[in-house]
């Protein structure tokens, strides 16, 4: 009997579908080792070598493979294929090889005199095999079988010192938190803490924006050749100089670009309105044609963007959706910075293009994409299908999966495919119209010549139909209109435009965006408000005391370039060493911490309200779970209520106050205060009505 060790039981199931008999698939059910939750876990004074322990609640799962594999004559690690994956084979091959005798993940020399212990690389080859693949499917699963390797110790060491980095930074930094900040819940780390920062500084810039008044002018005219068709152009200069100005600012995360209208007063305005003389005239017609390429082929950041912009899902929604998508064998593995495609998917992928959609939306070779990111890890191949004939409008949907599995499926299916189809063609026209005294109105259409890809992923542009126009052509000024604008600050963070920055500034791996971003929810630093990211005061309190104190990890060049040193681990460079060169000026920023900061009082809303229970006075204070009402005079007085946060609007059902509400995930939403008595409830303050 050969046994294969995959982590979960939907990925077992699935493998057994694809190998006869003679083969036993079981799961780990995750992660069967690691570091103990009750204390470090690293020997900071030998190399930082790591106490791996077997929790309680997996000894029982551990007994149960250590029989199964007693019985077998092979075993093979079937784990994911990226670096946590690695590790996890690593952990399993230890375990059943020797589980009292413990094994590092160092290869390198001891120091400071204790003897080194033996790495997995010291294990019996025969002993265990490691298979990888990137999809769960029967040729996939047969040709690794065929290819059997051993476990890559230079990903198992990329990711223990990841892991060791991010567990010397938690358990040292959240402790600090607990007492220069009062409660015991909060947490910091490494990225975590950045991310956080992210959000913090975009809130304080937008709250520092000064918001102006500008106006622009709209001219409707009406072409001789056309007694209906309407031109509507804005006004955009006066004899050549441009009335529109750019305003460019220097932020946190880099800078940020407003366009504006030099025109700022309605007097101003009505001035150049009462000056505009006729005739007007046609003076310029550009016509020109536009080819856009399509977007490549989803990689785990990209697809967490997307997926929040058109199907609103979290970037934790979307990964547990990808997950039961790729375990199921739809498909290929999520967690990818890769671009490329396989041989076999370009093939089939423009047969099906060819013979669906016709030759004329087929390029004349295979379209090949290159990869952005500076170091591009984890899997060979972007998220695609693992079959193209399988649609979004035929998906096959098992029972424990539901419409949001299609639809996130259909996302992918139309990116991956979409990929190898034509360019879009467009037909781009610019006309602009002149006044006799030199001022200058412009209106731009575009009009989709070829939708080339766009017949497949779908049309996400707005075309604008123009009038037929020839310069010198007289036209008629049938209005003027001012029209008002109100300048307006860099938006807040989303999800998908955190992911965004946080990729582009190398801040993390995409791997981590998802549990980052809940994270930081969960610990109340950040709250989702229609959508948008913004920081709590307990979050802005917590973020300047680490800058304050940890300058260095919460620099965005220096978590880049600590980002890009972990690495280069898995290209074969020592671990040791860049822990080292991170912890040691780490905990001196530790020791002037601890030594210098004072501890820092959140303010507290007074109510004007007294507790019933002691008669004291009643405050606003932010928990675990986040805001309540407690007595002021705790801990003597432990009363606490529940805080209901009302807006400024009534339910359109009952005319009862609208307050704000979380569901069990902790998503936002508006309902009304009479509930049960009234069950109205929007996820958007506009959809009150």
């Amino acid at each position: 009997m050969i046994l294969i060790l995959v982590e979960s039981p939907t990925k077992a199931r699935t493998l057994a579908k694809f190998l006869g008999k003679g083969y036993t698939i079981e799961a780990t059910m995750g992660h069967i080792r690691d570091l103990p939750k009750s204390k470090l876990g690293v020997d900071v004074d030998h190399d930082f070598l790591p106490s791996y322990i077997v929790p309680v609640e997996k000894k029982k799962r551990v007994a149960e493979l250590k029989a199964v594999a007693s019985n077998a004559s092979e075993v093979i690690l079937a784990t994911d294929p990226d670096r946590e994956g690695e590790a996890i084979a690593w952990h399993i091959a230890s375990i059943l090889a020797d589980s009292n005798k413990p094994i590092a993940v160092s290869r390198q020399p001891s120091v400071k005199g204790k003897k080194r212990i033996a790495d997995s690389s010291e294990l019996k080859a025969d002993s265990y095999k490691r298979i990888v693949f990137h999809e769960i499917t029967q040729s996939a699963i047969l040709d690794a079988v065929k290819h059997p390797q051993e476990v890559d110790m230079r990903l198992v060491d990329a990711q223990q010192a990841r892991r060791i980095l991010d567990r010397l930074v938690g358990y040292t930094l959240s402790p600090l938190l607990w007492r220069k900040l009062s409660r015991r819940w909060l947490s910091a780390g490494r990225v975590q803490s950045v991310a956080v920062r992210l959000i913090v500084e975009r809130e304080k810039e937008i709250r520092a924006f000064l918001k102006g008044t500008y106006f622009t002018i709209d001219g409707t005219f009406l072409p001789p050749s056309s007694k209906t068709e309407i031109l509507t152009a804005e006004l955009l200069k006066k004899d050549g100089v441009p009335y529109e100005k750019s305003t460019t600012l220097t932020l946190f995360d880099g800078t940020y670009t407003s366009k504006t209208s030099s025109i700022l007063s309605d007097d101003q305005a009505n001035a150049i309105i009462s000056d505009i003389k006729a005739p007007f005239a046609i003076s310029a017609v550009e016509k020109k044609e536009v080819r856009r390429s399509p977007p490549a082929p989803f990689t785990t950041s990209t697809l967490q963007q997307d997926s929040g912009r058109k199907l609103s899902f979290s970037a934790k929604k979307t990964m547990q959706i990808a997950q039961k998508l790729y375990e199921e064998g739809y498909i290929t593995y999520h967690r990818t910075d890769s671009v490329n495609l396989s041989e076999k998917f370009l093939a089939e992928a423009r047969e099906y293009i060819g013979k669906t959609y016709g030759e004329k939306y087929l390029p004349d070779k295979k379209r090949m994409f290159q990869t952005k990111s500076k170091v591009a890890q984890e899997a060979h191949e972007a998220i695609r299908p693992t079959t193209v004939g399988m649609t979004g409008e035929n998906f096959e949907v098992p029972s424990e999966m539901n419409h949001d599995h299609v639809r996130l499926y259909e996302l992918i299916w139309k990116r991956a495919v979409g990929s190898q189809a034509k360019e879009a063609i467009f037909d781009s026209t610019t006309i602009e119209i002149s006044s006799s005294n030199g001022y200058v109105f412009g209106a731009q259409g575009s009009v989709i010549h070829f939708d080339g890809y766009l017949k497949i992923i779908g049309r996400e542009v707005d075309e604008t139909v123009l009038p037929s126009c020839t310069v010198g052509e007289r036209v008629t000024l049938k209005s003027l209109a001012l029209v008002p604008h109100e300048s307006s600050p860099m938006p807040r963070y989303t999800e998908a435009s955190l992911i965004k920055a946080l990729e582009e500034k190398d801040i993390g791996r995409p791997s981590t965006y998802a549990p980052i971003i809940s994270t930081v929810q969960e610990r109340q630093y950040v709250v989702k408000q229609e959508k948008k990211l913004v920081p709590t005061e307990l979050g802005f309190l917590v973020t300047d005391f680490l800058v304050k104190y940890f300058s260095h990890i919460m620099d965005l060049p220096f978590t880049a370039k600590m980002e890009a040193s972990l690495d280069e681990i898995a290209n074969g460079a020592p671990w040791v060493p860049v822990i080292r060169a991170f912890y040691d000026p780490f905990m001196e920023d530790m020791k002037t911490a601890e030594n210098g900061a004072e501890k820092v009082k959140m303010e507290e809303e007074t109510l004007d309200e007294k507790c019933p229970s002691c008669g004291g006075g009643l405050v606003i204070r932010t928990g675990k779970y986040g805001k309540f009402i407690a007595c002021s005079t705790f801990p003597a007085c432990k009363y606490t209520r529940q805080l209901v946060e009302k807006i400024d609007m009534k339910c359109p059902k009952c005319g009862a106050d609208i307050v704000v509400k979380k569901t069990r995930t902790g998503k936002t939403f508006f309902g009304c205060g009479s509930y049960p008595t009234c069950t109205f409830a929007a996820w958007k303050k506009e959809d009150i009505k």
